[in-house]
C-alpha cells in the first residue's frame, strides 16, 4: 500500500469534512441564499456519487470479490455488501433524532431575521443536536472517502468534492440555530466547522481497523458497501435537499451534469 496515497486520502477526507465551515461563512457573510446554485451543486454532487458508485466502485468491488471467492460467490458477496452498506447508513439515519435532522433546509437570510423572543436554550439544543447528527452521518462518509482515495486517488478527489458540496447546507443547519441562541458568530462557526471533524475520524477508525485485515475479499466488501452508502446518501439526502431549495429541474440538470463530468473524467484516466 502506497503511503503517499494514504496521506493524500486523509487530506481529502479532512477537506471534505471541514467544508461544513463553508456553510457557516455563507450564512454569515452573504445576504441571501443562492438557491439556484445550491440546488444545481447538490444535484451535481449526487450525480457524481451515483455514477461513480454504480459504474466504477461497484465494478472494482466485484472484481476483487470474484478473485477471492470465485464468480458465483464473489457476485453474491458484492450484491450483499452493496445492500449491506445501504442498510447500515439507513439504520444510522433512523437513529438520528428527527428534530436534529442535519438535512433540514436552512436559509442564510435567517441570520438577519433573528427573533429575540425565540427560546435561546431550545435553539442552542437544536444546534448541538444537529452538530451531533452531522457527526454521526459524516462518520461513514469519511470511511467511504478514504477507502476510495487509497485505492484510486482520482476517484477519491471526485468523492471528496461531492461530499464537500453536500456538507455546505449541513454547516448552515448547525450555525444558524446556534447563532440564534448566542448571537455569537464565532461560536456558531466553530461548532459548525468542528462538526465535520467526524469525517476524518471515521476515515482514521476505518483505516486502523480494516487495514489490519486487508485482503481482496475485505477490500471488495468494503468498496461494495461504500457504493451502497453513497447511493443512499445521494437518494435520501442530496436530491431531496436540492429540491427543497425550490429548484427541482436544476437539481436534475445538475445530476445529469455530474454524471457526464464523472463519465468523461473516468475515460480520460484510462
Amino acid at each position: 500500500m502506497d503511503i503517499n496515497n494514504v496521506i493524500f486520502a486523509f487530506v481529502l477526507t479532512l477537506f471534505a469534512g471541514l467544508s461544513t465551515g463553508i456553510g457557516s461563512i455563507l450564512a454569515f457573510f452573504t445576504k441571501r441564499t443562492n438557491t439556484k446554485f445550491l440546488s444545481a451543486a447538490l444535484g451535481f454532487s449526487a450525480g457524481v456519487m451515483i455514477y461513480v458508485s454504480m459504474i466504477e466502485i461497484f465494478f472494482e468491488a466485484k472484481l476483487s470479490l470474484v478473485k477471492a471467492l470465485g464468480v458465483t460467490g464473489g457476485s453474491w458477496a458484492t450484491i450483499g455488501a452493496f445492500f449491506g452498506g445501504i442498510f447500515l447508513i439507513a439504520i444510522i439515519d433512523r437513529l438520528v433524532p428527527s428534530f436534529g435532522n442535519p438535512h433540514e433546509m436552512r436559509m442564510v437570510e435567517a441570520v438577519e431575521n433573528t427573533d429575540s423572543k425565540i427560546d435561546s436554550s431550545k435553539l442552542m439544543r437544536l444546534g448541538l443536536f444537529t452538530a451531533i447528527a452531522i457527526a454521526i452521518h459524516n462518520f461513514p462518509e469519511g470511511l467511504a472517502t478514504v477507502t476510495t482515495a487509497i485505492s484510486n486517488p482520482s476517484l477519491g478527489i471526485a468523492i471528496a468534492a461531492a461530499i464537500a458540496i453536500h456538507n455546505i447546507p449541513e454547516g448552515i443547519a448547525v450555525s444558524i440555530p446556534i447563532y440564534y441562541a448566542t448571537g455569537d458568530k464565532r461560536k456558531a462557526f466553530k461548532l459548525s466547522f468542528l462538526s465535520g471533524l467526524s469525517e476524518p475520524l471515521g476515515a482514521l477508525a476505518g483505516y486502523l481497523i480494516l487495514m489490519q485485515f486487508y485482503s481482496d475479499a475485505i477490500f471488495g466488501v468494503v468498496m461494495a458497501a461504500v457504493a451502497g452508502i453513497m447511493v443512499f446518501i445521494s437518494l435520501d439526502e442530496l436530491l431531496p435537499t436540492a429540491r427543497e431549495y425550490g429548484e427541482a429541474h436544476l437539481s436534475i440538470y445538475g445530476l445529469i451534469a455530474g454524471m457526464m463530468v464523472m463519465a468523461v473524467s473516468l475515460l480520460l484516466f484510462i
